[in-house]
């Protein structure tokens, strides 16, 4: 998700009077929300699971058990630092440190809770397994869940009561459970109707304001089939689907350019729906991989790396 939406969450959740529990407890709730990105300042690093987005550090493992307490701590050394300058007003709260602790692991958790809701999907157990979850509950920005989020918080700060920000995440909750469910329906809609097919993998991508409508990629016996799901239309049928395109990920060239540069190989380990594109002009081979999750030619070129081999 967005971190526009994950600053929100956190701060939602603090506006239940949580952030009373503690000094630095607001700051501990939108922080640790948004904690898990750090990763895409390591893109340099050696160990894959944290050059990978949404890989360790949104992982159960580095992104709830072991960011929030260097959070905490940090949190915990400037308000130290702080009240040693005098810079802590006498009608804050005092500082708990345990309270801290708790709010940096309940901020930290919604970020890969919410990152599960898109087609980018998450690595929920690395570094033990590479697997990617996803749910395809939400689009990236959802404008419902940031109105929801939005006016609780705001209800909450003009009434100086916490019941507004509640409500607002039961009905944030509501709404993705609810767009889960959607999504389950979608996801077995080409086994049940029409071409009935038997997927591999598939992802239903939800649209940003017609939530209840899919967008539904799946893979099948080498092939890549785009379609439509509207289940105010039917709940078990396809609006609409196109023909299956082959992703040539088998040809003989196509696993030779696979291996050929890093970059290659990182993005293949990344992409979860690789498909291949050849080229050939004489002896030069032009390979050039994308994911059948962001085909869109808006977003494609964001998500491709290319390889060129010679064939003489």
């Amino acid at each position: 998700m967005d971190n526009l939406t994950h600053s929100l969450v956190g701060w939602a959740l603090a506006e239940t009077g949580l952030k009373h529990r503690t000094r630095k407890g607001l700051a501990a709730c939108i922080l640790a929300a948004n904690m898990p990105d750090i990763d895409v300042f390591f893109g340099w690093a050696p160990w894959a699971p944290l050059a990978m987005h949404r890989g360790f550090t949104h992982g159960l493992i580095g992104g709830v058990v072991v960011l929030p307490p260097v959070l905490a701590a940090m949190l915990w050394l400037l308000d130290r630092w702080q009240l040693s300058g005098g810079k802590i007003a006498q009608s804050a709260p005092p500082m708990r440190f345990g309270w801290l602790l708790v709010l940096c692991w309940l901020g930290a958790i919604t970020h890969p809770l919410l990152d599960l809701q898109n087609v980018y999907a998450v690595q929920l157990l690395s570094p033990a397994s590479e697997r990617w979850f996803h749910t395809d509950g939400l689009f990236i920005v959802s404008p419902w869940l940031l109105a929801f989020l939005s006016a609780g918080i705001w209800r909450t700060r003009k009434r100086k009561a916490g019941r507004p920000a509640i409500l607002a995440l039961v009905a944030a909750l509501a709404f993705i459970l609810g767009n889960m469910g959607i999504s389950a329906l979608a996801w077995r809609a080409p086994s049940a109707d029409a071409p009935y097919a038997r997927p591999d993998r598939i992802f239903a991508s939800p649209e940003p304001l017609r939530f209840w409508r899919r967008d539904l990629v799946w893979r099948s016996g080498g092939a890549i089939t785009h379609a439509r799901f509207d289940p105010l239309i039917s709940m078990t049928r396809l609006a609409d689907y196109g023909p299956p395109v082959a992703d040539n990920m088998s040809v003989p060239v196509v696993q030779r350019a696979a291996i050929a540069t890093p970059q290659v190989r990182d993005f293949l380990a990344w992409s979860q729906m690789p498909t291949a594109t050849i080229w050939r002009k004489g002896c030069e081979i032009t390979v050039t991989f994308g994911d059948a999750r962001f085909a869109d030619p808006v977003m494609a070129g964001g998500f491709q790396e290319t390889v060129r081999l010679t064939d003489c």
